[in-house]
């Protein structure tokens, strides 16, 4: 006589249901949304799970499937590309709500008892770059010390601690300094072939000038505030608060990053900060529309609002109502980012 039938593990975790909030992702964006959680936890039925996995790590978490067994919520310090898109829809993940947060720039930053310098997106590649151009080819760094590249620039050792390549700050200081940075010089324009320029724009050093510093940002704003005189640090703009006392941040191109001059895209290194969440989980994690609601409410995300007290630079007034409404519509994604 038949009898009931097992079901696989799988199908069995996908019963499961969750009553806690679950987010990963971004470093940079952590913060806001661990702030949230607290702000939210009274309201809660389980107290909300934030992971920092970094940006690329979190996508691929958020991507792999549309069961409870994977987060509701991913922080990203850059918008989701075609790429992690697809395969969120390979996977079954659709119905994707992206959701501005603020905006942040990233800053390079070095030990405050030191002069404040002033460095050009084309001095920090040149810095940076694992080859450069001279005399009509390419060839190994040869600067050792920023001065070597420019005489107003400080007499420091060129060493940089920034983010690894899983890290949304990674593909976003790549895309607005290095890349940005290396276009600046006639010698990288000359290559015709476009990959090989793009290349020879983005790949950094190895010989020390440079360091993956890991996905915690707390460690490499630690390492500039107590490490050898003129380390410099690469991070998000929310990082220096609470740090100011040890840490300040170079000007690039003769800008210094403020809530003015990154709201207004002015500094040069300022970027969008995003989270994406699922819309099928709002009906299956008790409270995660309320969570979502919150987050982009005028007191958390508005001027003055306690995410604003933690670095985030708030959105122009009128694009928060604009995400507030299609927060609260439920609204999604139609199309692969740059669609």
């Amino acid at each position: 006589m038949a009898c009931c039938i097992l079901p696989t593990s799988e199908a069995f975790a996908q019963a499961q249901s969750r009553n806690t909030v679950l987010a990963t992702g971004s470093s940079t964006v952590h913060p806001f949304t661990a702030a949230v959680a607290q702000a939210m936890a009274p309201r809660l039925l389980g107290t909300p799970e934030i992971r920092s996995t970094g940006t690329v790590h979190g996508f691929n978490e958020f991507c792999r499937g549309a069961g409870l067994r994977y987060p509701d919520i991913q922080n990203a310090s850059r918008r989701m590309t075609m790429g992690e898109f697809l395969l969120c829809n390979r996977q079954g993940v659709h119905e994707i709500m992206e959701i501005p947060i603020g905006y942040d720039g990233i800053v390079v930053a070095f030990r405050r008892d030191l002069p404040a310098p002033d460095i050009s997106l084309g001095q920090l590649w040149l810095g940076i770059a694992k080859e450069v151009p001279r005399d009509g080819r390419m060839v190994a760094n040869p600067y050792r010390r920023w001065r070597d590249i420019s005489p107003a620039l400080p007499d420091w050792p060129i060493r940089v601690i920034g983010p690894p390549p899983t890290s949304g700050t990674r593909d976003s200081f790549t895309d607005l300094v290095l890349l940005a940075g290396c276009q600046t010089q006639p010698g990288i324009r000359a290559i015709a072939d476009t990959a090989q320029r793009r290349r020879a724009c983005v790949t950094v050093r190895e010989d020390g000038g440079w360091e993956d510093g890991g996905e915690d940002d707390k460690v490499i704003v630690r390492r500039v505030a107590e490490g050898e005189a003129g380390t410099l640090g690469v991070f998000g703009d929310s990082f220096l608060d609470g740090n100011r006392t040890r840490i300040a941040p170079v000007r690039i191109d003769g800008v210094e990053p403020t809530v003015e001059t990154i709201a207004s895209r002015r500094y040069p290194v300022a970027r969008p900060l995003f989270i994406y969440a699922k819309r099928a989980n709002l009906r299956l994690v008790p409270g995660l529309p309320e969570f979502l609601v919150e987050y982009v409410s005028d007191a958390a995300m508005g001027p003055g609002g306690y995410l604003a007290r933690r670095g985030l630079v708030p959105l122009e007034p009128a694009r928060l109502r604009r995400v507030q409404d299609a927060v609260r519509d439920q609204a999604v994604m139609l199309q692969a980012p740059g669609g």
